[in-house]
C-alpha cells in the first residue's frame, strides 16, 4: 500500500517520534523511507537579525553540519529498524514547499508537529499544517509532548515539545 514513505525531520523530539512511527509502518508494509531535512538560510528566511550578517557564512555551515548529523541519526534509526532508507538535504527552500515537492514521489508523508501557537506560529508558521493542507498524498501527523527527550532526560516532555 505504501511503498515509499517520506519522513521530514528537524532533529526535534517530535520529529524523532514521527520517524520511529514511520519506520514501524515502513517495516510493516515493506516500504522504503526517505528522510528529508530542509535547511532554510536564516538570514533570507528572516529568522536572524541583520547584525548576524558578518557571521552568516559560519552560521549556515554550522546549520548544514547539524543537518547532516540529524540525517545520519535518522538513517541509523532506520538501520536499527531493518528498513531501507535514504536521506536528502534540501537547501535554501521553505520547508513546506520542499516537502510538498518531494511528496509527489512518495505514497505517504509521516511527520511531527510542534503545535506552535500565538506569536511563534505567526513567526515560524506551521510546516505540518501547510503540508497537510496542500499535500497530494496522505499525511500522518504526530503530536509531540508525550515523551522526554532521550538526549536530555531531565527536561520535562511538555517543555521539550513546546
Amino acid at each position: 500500500m505504501y511503498d515509499r514513505m517520506l519522513i521530514p525531520t528537524d532533529g526535534s523530539v517530535t520529529a524523532r517520534k514521527a520517524a520511529r512511527e514511520g519506520l514501524r509502518l515502513a517495516k510493516d508494509h515493506g516500504s522504503r523511507v526517505t528522510f528529508v531535512h530542509v535547511l532554510e538560510n536564516p538570514l533570507l528566511a528572516g529568522y536572524a537579525a541583520p547584525e548576524a550578517l558578518p557571521y552568516s557564512a559560519n552560521l549556515y555551515q554550522d546549520l548544514k553540519r547539524a543537518a547532516g548529523e540529524i540525517l545520519d541519526e535518522a538513517l541509523e534509526l532506520a538501520k536499527e529498524a531493518g528498513v531501507e532508507a535514504g536521506a536528502e538535504l534540501i537547501e535554501n527552500r521553505r520547508a513546506a514547499d520542499a516537502i510538498l515537492d518531494l511528496a509527489k514521489e512518495h505514497d505517504l508523508v509521516v511527520m511531527g508537529t510542534h503545535g506552535r501557537k500565538g506569536f511563534d506560529r505567526f513567526v515560524f508558521g506551521s510546516v505540518a499544517e501547510l503540508t497537510l493542507r496542500r499535500c497530494p498524498v496522505p499525511v500522518l501527523v504526530l503530536r509531540g509532548g508525550d515523551e522526554p527527550d532521550e538526549r536530555n532526560p531531565d527536561r520535562p516532555a511538555e517543555e521539550v515539545a513546546s
